[in-house]
């Protein structure tokens, strides 16, 4: 059950993502929250797999803090979808 608050820290940490990194418009507004809670649940699993308790701090200042991962995937997901429709604007000759 204590996977939950790594779900939750996840969901957290995305949300914080989707509204302080620039360009929301060009992503929906799940994307952040659900890939923190993805990573926050997948570390938390993988420790747990890996024999590290919930008595150990590590398992949990892991997962809290890999999904901070989210903010530069954001980056680069907006810079990705930004550079595509640049080019897709050009392509179809309406800019």
């Amino acid at each position: 059950m204590q996977i939950l608050l790594a779900l939750i820290a996840g969901v957290a940490l995305g949300l914080a993502a989707h509204f302080t990194v620039g360009g929301r418009d060009t992503r929906g507004a799940a994307v952040g929250p659900l890939l923190g809670a993805v990573v926050g649940g997948l570390v938390w699993m993988a420790l747990t797999w890996a024999g590290v308790g919930i008595e150990s701090p590590w398992i949990w200042v892991a997962s809290f803090a890999a999904p901070l991962v989210v903010f530069p995937a954001l980056v680069a997901l907006t810079r990705v979808r930004l550079r595509h429709d640049a080019r897709e604007r050009a392509r179809l000759k309406l800019a």
